[in-house]
């Protein structure tokens, strides 16, 4: 799995388990081993830039994804997974701060950074968390790869609860 993460914030960040988690993230899904990730942290003066051009929001967001080969977990656990060029994750670590602090279980920004690559993962991967259903799902999953990862590492407390709109 290629995984590029390029902190461009001028924060601090801890890079490698954001790498360590999108890796993690990207097995449980079953991509192929061969695909290929980016993630970019910037500071909130150019997430709010891609807020406004690609969603016409205003503000900084927390977690933005640009989708290349549009990449899908295998149907089946026999099927071959595909290779491509899954995109790009766009973190703001300024809004992930504020989030953290604000979550009913308070976390650090790192915790929802780790949190927020997940996300951006699962979107990359065609879930999104429009409707009540597909909401469910996608923070169900988001939770228990965060959860497994969590374990794996041996970190101890509560998991980050959602706290993705």
């Amino acid at each position: 799995m290629s995984i590029d993460v390029n902190n461009e914030s001028g924060t601090e960040v801890d890079e490698r388990a954001i790498l360590e988690i999108a890796r993690y993230a990207l097995a449980r899904m079953r991509i192929h081993p061969l695909s290929e990730l980016s993630v970019i942290v910037v500071d909130a003066e150019a997430m709010e830039q891609l807020h406004v051009q690609w969603m016409d929001l205003p503000g900084p967001t927390d977690v933005m994804s640009f989708p290349m080969d549009e990449l899908r977990p295998p149907a089946k656990d026999d099927e071959e997974p595909p290779q491509g060029l899954l995109g790009d994750i766009v973190l703001c670590p300024e809004v992930a701060a504020r989030q953290g602090e604000q979550a009913p279980t308070q976390h650090s920004m790192d915790e929802e950074l780790q949190l927020l690559t997940v996300h951006g993962v699962l979107h990359l991967l065609g879930y999104d968390h429009e409707e009540p259903d597909e909401r469910a799902e996608m923070f169900g999953l988001q939770a228990a790869i965060v959860d497994g990862w969590r374990a794996e590492k041996g970190l101890t407390g509560p998991s980050p609860a959602p706290t993705v709109s």
